[in-house]
């Protein structure tokens, strides 16, 4: 039996991240020529597509991994492991990656060839303070904020609930005012800490 009926057979002819049953073909998570199964997943191209092309990435596809990343496959829990360490500021992954559990030599695999390798370059959002701003943070405004096209003052101690961070400028948050989803800088506003 060769590795490619070897994983059919495994993954009960699905994709191993996602369960999907379309467009199935095997991929080497240590990036080498071994012929080792355990080497290997079984994944569907979109999982492929998304994994090797950060770009393409849709958040909401990686909600599979709230499933998978409990498999036995040590294979599985490498690239589980690493997506969800590659979307952690969405808020939803940093809460799997605190429950996941990897033993300490597929932790090391995980890391040791990590799919994501900007992952210390990443943006970081930081409020006056110093704190980190995370996705579905609560913050609050310190000082008078005029928006501009909506004719409204965002009032000093206006509580913004849910932010989103902008993924590509570190100065920059998202959040409701009054209704209005607008842009805010993250030097005018501080973390709630529950």
């Amino acid at each position: 039996m060769n590795t490619e009926e070897k994983l059919l057979e495994r993954s009960e002819s699905k994709c191993e991240l996602c369960r999907t049953t379309e467009n199935l073909a095997s991929y080497n998570v240590l990036s080498t020529s071994n012929s080792n199964v355990e080497e290997y997943v079984f994944i569907c191209a979109t999982c492929r597509d998304q994994i090797e092309n950060p770009d393409n990435v849709d958040v909401n596809h990686w909600r599979c991994l709230n499933e998978s990343m409990w498999s036995q496959i040590p294979a599985v829990q490498v690239l589980a492991w690493r997506m969800l360490t590659r979307l952690r500021a969405e808020g939803w992954p940093q809460d799997l990656l605190d429950i996941l559990y990897l033993g300490e030599t597929t932790l090391a695999w995980a890391k040791a060839d990590d799919i994501d390798k900007n992952n210390e370059d990443t943006v970081k959002h930081i409020d006056s303070n110093g704190a980190v701003l995370e996705t579905g943070d609560t913050v609050t405004l310190i000082k008078d904020l005029d928006v501009k096209g909506a004719n409204f003052t965002a009032k000093r101690g206006t509580a913004v609930r849910g932010i989103s961070l902008v993924a590509d400028n570190s100065e920059h948050i998202e959040g409701r005012v009054e209704g209005q989803r607008i842009v805010i800088l993250t030097k005018f506003v501080k973390k709630q800490v529950s």
